[in-house]
């Protein structure tokens, strides 16, 4: 059973760097075929995904966030991260790591943390 779990601040300020981390038990991130990618849930709308690194550390991100988010891993403690750089009050949201199937299917998340942006 793999399991995910989030970590990082709640609070972030505006033009701050919103910083998460996800660590994966229960299985490999560098195994194929999978990516892993981030997720996140503004109050009031829809899911928004924002980016993934695959198995092999290729990196996926939406057009629309491209440039303010960054991904990496560290295959040594089987974790990955996300950096939301210039965030704003509308960056307020939950946020979400999970498993995606490769090309764009999800089959395991984390419970998910909120970040709030605010001064």
């Amino acid at each position: 059973q793999v399991q995910l779990q989030e970590s990082g601040p709640g609070l972030v300020k505006p033009s701050q760097t919103l910083s998460l981390t996800c660590a994966v038990s229960g299985g490999s991130i560098t195994t194929s075929y999978y990516a892993w990618s981030w997720i996140r849930q503004s109050p009031g709308k829809g899911l928004e995904w924002m980016g993934a690194i695959a198995y092999e550390g290729s990196n996926y991100h939406s057009p629309s966030l491209k440039s303010r988010t960054s991904i990496s891993r560290d295959t040594s403690k089987n974790q990955f991260s996300l950096q939301l750089s210039s965030v704003t009050p509308e960056d307020t949201a939950v946020y979400y790591c999970a498993r995606m199937v490769l090309p764009a299917s999800m089959d395991y998340w984390g419970k998910g943390t909120l970040v709030t942006v605010s001064s």
